[in-house]
This record gives C-alpha cells, structure tokens and sequence, in this order.
C-alpha cells in the first residue's frame, strides 16, 4: 500500500481561466516528493547554465528538419540540379530563409499561448471553416507521406531488387516500427534523427568535395534569381513545396510544448530564443545539404567529358538511379550507403509526419488515437496512388508522382501560413509576444509573394494547356467549367483567411504574486510550496502523444 501511495500521481487540468479556452492542458504533480524537494529540483533547474538550458531546446529543430531532407526534398533537389545546375540554388536559399521565419513563428505561437496551431484554429474559425482547414491539413500529410512511401520503395528496390510496386506494399508494414517507439522518450527519437542527418549530410558533403563545382557560379546561382521558362518555373514551386511543407508549422508549434517553460515574460523570451536559435543551427545544416545534393547533381551532370552512360542516367535522374553520384567517394557501396540513408530518411520524416497528423487531428477535432492506427491510416491512404503510378509508370512514373505532391504541399501551404501569421501578429493570441512591425512585414511580404508566385503559375500552366493540348474543343470547354470555378474558390478561400477579423481572445496575463519572493519564485520557474496548484508553467503537453515526453 505505501508503495502505491509513494507511486501516486495526480494531473489536475489548469483552470480555463488561466489558459483560455477548452485547452486540454494537463500538469503533472508527484505528490511522493515534498514540497521542499520540489523546491530543491526546481532551484537546481533554474540554476542552470544558459547553454545547458539551451540544449535541452535543441531537438524539436532536429526533428522538424526532417521535413527538408525527405526522400521528396531529395527527388526535387536532384532534378533540379540535372534540369538547370545551379540556377535555381536562389529559391533554396529564399526558401529555407522563409522556412526559418514561420518555423519561429510556429515556435512562438506555442509557447506563448500554451496551444498549437490547429487548437487556435478550432478555437478562431467556424465550424465548417474549421472542418475545411482540417481536411486540407490533413490532405498535405498525406501527400507528404506519398514521396516516403516511394522513398523507401526505392530504396529497397536498390537494397533487395524488390519491384516498386511491391516496395511500395511493404512500407505498410512500416507502422510496426511505431509500436517499438511508443517505450521511448521523444529525446531520443530527436538524436537518432539528427545522427542520420549529419550521415546523409557527410556523403553529399564529401562528394562535393571531390567533384569541385565552380565557386562563382554556385554564388552566382545563390544570389542571382533567374527563371528560365515556364520548367523552371513548376521547378521553383515543386522546392518551396519540397522545403516549406503545410503540416510542419501544426507539428512544430505542438512539439515546441515538451519543454517546460515558467509563465513569465522573461522565460517565454528565452524559451522562443532557445527554439530559434536550435531551429536555425538545424535548418542551416539541411540548407547546406540540399545546396550540396543541388551543387553535385550539376557539376556531374553538366560536366563536358561525361560519358555516355552518365549522361543517360543523368538524362531519366531520380531517386532510384541516384547512387551513382556518390560513386566517387564511397565506391562500390555508393548504392548500399545511399540506400539507407534514403530508407532512413523515408522512415523519419514518416514518423514525423504521423505527429503532425496526432496533433492535427486532437487539435482540430479533439480526438486522439493511437500512433500506429494513425500511421496505418495514413499510409494505407498514400500507397493507393503511389501503388497505381509505380505499376502503370514504374520507377520514372513514381518520380514524377514525387514532383506533383510537392507542387499541391506548395498550394496547400497558404491554409495553414495564413492562420500562423495572423495568429501571431495578433493581441488577443500572443499579447504582449505579437510579432515586431519587422518580422510582420517580412513574413507577410514573403507570404504573399509566394502565395501570387503560386497562383500565377496555376492558372497561366492551366490555360496554356488548354490552349495546346489535343483534346477537342468541347472537352477542353467543360474542363474549363469545372476547374476555373475551383480556382476562383482557392482565391477566394485565401482572400477570406486573409481579411477575417479575428475573434477569439486566448491569451491571459501572467498570475502575478504579491509576495515579492513568490513572485521571484515564479519568473525563475521555482514552485511556491505553500500553495497546493501554482499555474505558473507553460504545462508540456503530454496529453499530445501517447509515448513519454523528456522529463
């Protein structure tokens, strides 16, 4: 019996009236320690050294990098640098720079509010508003899963000489993985990832070393926008899509809830400091890698003395035909070392994924479920498309499927941007942590000129289609009907996120004390032991997903 007692536990939901809304915010309190104890622990964390506090804000960064050095960013990265070497290395530089911005944002807006994006979606729109936004965000995890799913496809098909179509079959079991995760903390998870990005990041790196591309023109391609034709243009969109991916900016705001962070102005500061400065160490690492994947790609496939078996490969270059970029550094096991990482990289960015789709859905729709079902659902909804294009198109098909998920992630980003910068130049969200004038003109002018880049080359594509496809005139008419309706509602639906008045108010000042030591007490993160609940954290949301959370 006293074993039970010293193991009890209690979580007591903060107060609405602390944290606003219906949020689902718990604090864990161990009554086996004393209140002294609890002080002692507390006094000790708040006695840290800021870079060891800061190394505990690290990982989230790691883990949503992911995202950017999928098996899809990969396939983008790839082609483009074959299709047009170094001439589009502006629009990675652009959008990592943006990437970085709204990933702070998304940083900010969490632990600022105590809730993540989607939970202030709920909270703000209506309810057919609210269900709308939920299915898109839903559809760009999806879509995002597609370029894993033919990732890991390809990297078996490299590994065992499995056919696509069956490849694509077994990434289902890949949700079993999750059923081992769920004992493991989340810490955890964030080092295994960043190991396998500083692997991938070695041999790319080390490659580039040895084919020397040209330092001027890979500055020139850096720093020089330059489009040529309407290619390069879908080329353009299908990086922004490939690097600033919708579901990222649900996932992180939610992730960036794992670490403590006392209810004061002065932690929050430091808190959204911390996540910056992770954030940006690992976004620049995956930029690097990404020019690097650019940089080899072009040098190889432009150089003037290739023979002709490279340049047919560098002709039909994708992912599955990719390992012989490598050759020069790793050899023969140029293939076996590629394709794991590439099978890595499938399985990282589909676990993050499947957190994304957690916390959208309880975010959304306050419903949770466990992380295999999620996973299971999701892929299952992936691999239809994936298994269709690989069988009828085979490898060279399911590459081009790779390019159209990662142009749709770029239309789609608007429906989750939008409400992201609006929450967070908002007083009645984030109070006193609104947005500077600065950033809020930056994020918005970049916004909105990715989001017209977008549009504009939607509707010029379309309609240059029309105007030269062999269709007969009466089907190119009803086409017309159908799609420039649903154009006009994406407009539509943009203007509407864009000029609604924001109603709800979800942001409360922090509990100020009378006692001047209580008071001290709480801005250091201390526990005031006189008082059986003190709301004076930013609780971790352990209620998001159901394995442990760092303690």
């Amino acid at each position: 019996m006293r074993i039970q007692q010293q193991q009890q536990q209690v979580t007591d939901v903060v107060p609405s009236l602390t944290w606003g809304g219906d949020s689902h915010r718990v604090a864990a309190i161990n009554l086996e320690e004393s209140p002294n104890s609890s002080d002692k622990h507390d006094h000790e964390d708040s006695q840290k050294p800021r870079w060891r506090k800061f190394l505990s804000f690290v990982g989230p960064g790691f883990l949503v990098s992911m995202a950017y050095i999928d098996p899809g960013s990969m396939e983008t990265d790839l082609q483009t640098g074959a299709s047009y070497t170094f001439e589009l290395l502006w629009v990675v530089l652009i959008g990592f720079t943006f990437a970085l911005i709204i990933q702070s944002l998304a940083a900010n807006l969490g632990v600022s509010t105590g809730k993540h994006l989607s939970e202030l979606c709920k909270f703000e729109y209506p309810k057919y508003v609210k269900y709308c936004l939920w299915l898109l965000a839903e559809f760009a995890v999806i879509c995002a899963d597609i370029p894993e799913v033919i990732g890991t496809a390809f990297a078996l098909n490299i590994l065992f000489h499995i056919p696509i179509w069956a490849g694509v079959l077994i990434t289902g079991l890949s949700t079993l993985l999750f059923l081992g995760l769920q004992r493991y903390g989340v810490r955890k998870l964030e080092m295994l990832i960043s190991v396998l990005i500083m692997v991938m990041a070695a041999c790319f790196f080390g490659e580039m070393n040895y084919v020397k591309p040209p330092a001027a023109a890979v500055v020139k391609g850096l720093f020089v926008p330059k489009l040529s034709g309407q290619g390069a243009i879908g080329s353009a969109i299908a990086l922004w899509g490939s690097i600033i991916v919708p579901h990222n900016l649900f996932f992180y705001s939610a992730l960036v809830l794992s670490r403590k962070v006392p209810r004061s102005v002065s932690a929050i500061n430091d808190a959204c400091q911390f996540h910056l400065i992770g954030s940006g160490f690992a976004l620049v690492v995956a930029l690097l890698i990404n020019i690097a994947i650019i940089s080899v790609s072009g040098t190889i496939c432009s150089a003037n003395n290739m023979s002709d078996d490279i340049a047919n490969q560098c002709n039909n270059l994708s992912l599955d035909s990719a390992p012989f970029l490598l050759k020069n550094v790793l050899g023969r096991s140029s293939s076996t070392i590629y394709a794991i990482a590439l099978l890595a990289s499938g399985q990282s960015a589909s676990i993050t994924g499947t957190y994304a789709g957690q916390f959208i859905m309880q975010g959304f729709l306050d419903l949770k479920m466990r992380l295999w079902i999620r996973n299971l659902m999701t892929r299952c909804i992936a691999i239809a498309p994936s298994l269709i294009v690989s069988i009828i198109g085979g490898s060279k098909g399911a590459a081009q499927l790779i390019i159209i998920t990662t142009m749709v992630l770029a239309f789609e980003l608007p429906f989750a941007l939008i409400p992201l910068l609006k929450f967070s130049n908002s007083n009645p969200k984030m109070g006193p942590h609104k947005n500077s004038i600065y950033i809020m003109v930056i994020s918005w002018t970049l916004g909105v000129a990715l989001t017209g880049f977008n549009m504009y080359y939607l509707i010029s594509a379309f309609v240059g289609w029309l105007i030269h496809n062999k269709l007969p005139k009466i089907a190119n008419v009803f086409i017309g009907i159908i799609v420039f309706p649903l154009m006009l509602i994406y407009v539509l639906a943009i203007l509407y996120l864009t000029f609604r008045k924001d109603t709800a108010v979800t942001f409360t000042e922090p509990i100020m004390v009378d006692q001047p030591m209580a008071q001290n007490n709480m801005e250091h993160g201390l526990s005031n032991s006189n008082e059986v609940v003190e709301a004076d954290h930013i609780p971790y949301s352990e209620d998001l997903v159901d394995i442990p959370l760092p303690e």
